[in-house]
């Protein structure tokens, strides 16, 4: 097609697609000059800009009669664009916090495209290295003979056998590499799930573990009930049914056979129990390592192995009833000593009550959204409460005239759990996919920051080794230790491990051995027996 003032032959002759890209891509030269400044207008010669000498520009041979169109190759230096970007928009109401923000992302999109450009270089080296070897075998590449197009169909087929021949290397190489981590964990048998605990008619929110004999495992569900089992042989043991809504939370008195129960219900309940345990009977093997690369395909949505629990004792009216809460309940906790225990609600408050008198004795605020989590330490009168506002709150009750209060921002969502260690250490989970400790002495901000890849529910940390199991809302259930070095993940298969989110973890520690109990909206709670010694061993 003919072109308007065309007298050159080659830009006459120039593809119209062609050309529409090259115009695309022009900037008016003396447009740029006028709005630079002054000090830079003269580094502005005829086919080149003031950039580093990687960037020339070509006339495209189409004028207006008053600027010349120049069309330039690759992106423009960062420096380029913010020398332009302030030259010319003196005027902007953009604050320049924000303006800076924008002159780095332009740098950053340059730096990606001349990776880009540079990896396209070196591919075409590739193929001209590909090009010559053929050449030097014999092959005719004159450009109006036939064999050319040969030449490239045979040129691609080597290039095909040789990305071929790498990718069948790195896969046996890797293949002989993760058989010898697998062949290592399994002899040492990192992790054995040992009995899975069946009866719940929906989801299983929290679960803990009694802190005196007889040891049972209690778990909290949205069935409206908690149930009571026997770790050893996963019998039901007992029923809790005295709430009339979701029970969020089960946790035990460190002394005495007393559990406190948050609920939907917008209430807590204080119950008593008795259990007795049954003759354990022996579990089959079903020792699996901790590995990365356990088959991860999923059984049926309902799907449940074995059957739910038979008739049992149940308990239906509680010991006492906490009904200070205007919303739900959400988690509870006893403070040392069990005579007092600390509520979490989503009224966004945290009570403190008397056991013996179920008198409210203070009411925790300052939270500006909803709670999500509260716990107590194991040994001060401390509390800690998480919630929505990606905040924790530290309580200290320490002094009976003084209620001293300290937040903790370092999150970026919802923060789903807080708990205390043994230590003066405070571990904190959050939707935001982190995982943070904090040193109760230094505040300001996390000693160690451990990232995940999907959000963490209910933690909990082992007492005696201060293992950190982080249970996620992508099925997997993940160990760290503190100073966030990743010790193992629990296997998950089409035999073993939950199907759903994992809700919470709870620790039982007995001398060499160690017991991890998970649960999730699979409506199953799981027992594992971690062994700590192979575990810190491959650390």
């Amino acid at each position: 097609m003919p072109l308007e003032g065309g007298s050159n032959s080659s830009a006459s002759g120039r593809h119209p697609k062609q050309k529409r890209k090259a115009h695309s891509l022009s900037i008016r030269r003396n447009s740029i000059e006028e709005r630079l400044p002054s000090a830079h207008r003269g580094d502005m010669l005829e086919g080149q800009l003031f950039t580093d000498g990687h960037i020339d520009g070509q006339t495209d041979g189409h004028t207006d009669g008053r600027t010349e169109c120049k069309t330039y190759s690759l992106p423009m230096p960062s420096a380029w664009w913010r020398q332009l970007y302030n030259s010319t928009v003196v005027d902007s109401k953009l604050p320049p916090s924000l303006r800076n923000n924008l002159l780095d992302l332009f740098g950053q999109i340059e730096r990606e495209f001349e990776n880009l450009y540079i990896e396209n270089l070196e591919l075409r080296r590739e193929i001209d290295t590909l090009n010559e070897r053929l050449t030097g075998d014999g092959q005719n590449i004159e450009g109006g003979d036939p064999a050319k197009g040969a030449l490239k169909t045979k040129a691609s087929h080597s290039t095909s056998q040789l990305s071929q021949k790498l990718k069948t290397t790195y896969k046996a190489s890797t293949s002989k590499i993760v058989s010898s981590f697998k062949a290592n964990a399994g002899s040492r048998a990192v992790c054995q799930l040992v009995k899975e605990y069946v009866g719940h008619r929906d989801g299983i929110w929290d679960l803990s573990v009694t802190r005196t004999q007889p040891v049972v495992l209690g778990t909290a569900s949205a069935d409206h009930s908690a149930l009571l089992w026997s770790i050893e042989t996963g019998k039901c043991l007992l029923r809790y049914a005295g709430h009339a809504g979701s029970v969020n939370s089960i946790k035990f008195h460190p002394t005495e056979q007393m559990a406190l129960t948050a609920s939907g219900d917008q209430t807590a309940h204080i119950w008593r129990y008795q259990v007795q345990l049954p003759t354990p009977q022996p579990t089959p093997d079903v020792t699996a390592p901790c590995d990365d690369d356990q088959d991860s395909s999923d059984r049926e949505e309902g799907e449940v192995d074995g059957e739910g629990p038979c008739e049992v004792p149940t308990i239906r009216v509680a010991t006492a009833t906490l009904r200070s809460h205007q919303g739900v309940v959400i988690a509870g906790d006893w403070l040392v000593g069990g005579r007092q225990v600390v509520t979490a609600s989503w009224d966004r408050a945290a009570n403190l009550y008397e056991v013996e008198t179920c008198e409210l004795v203070h009411t925790l605020t300052g939270h500006d959204q909803e709670l999500t989590h509260c716990c107590t330490h194991p040994s001060q009168r401390l509390v800690v409460t998480s919630s929505r506002d990606t905040t924790f709150r530290l309580w200290d009750f320490r002094d009976p005239s003084i209620h001293s209060v300290n937040v903790f921002q370092g999150h970026t969502d919802t923060v789903t759990s807080a708990v205390f260690t043994v230590g003066d250490n405070v571990v904190s989970g959050s939707d935001d996919r982190t995982v943070k400790v904090w040193d109760l002495k230094n505040m300001r901000s996390p000693i160690t920051t451990i990232r995940t890849d999907s959000a963490v529910n209910r933690i909990s940390v082992s007492a005696n080794q201060r293992i950190i199991a982080l249970p996620h809302d992508n099925r997997q259930v993940r160990l760290f230790d503190m100073s966030g070095v990743r010790l193992a993940r629990l296997p998950r298969s089409n035999r073993m491990g939950h199907r759903r989110m994992v809700c919470c973890s709870a620790w039982n520690e007995e001398n060499q051995s160690c017991n991890l109990f998970t649960c999730g909206f699979d409506r199953q709670a799981i027992g594992w027996n971690i062994n700590i010694m192979a575990l810190l061993q491959e650390k």
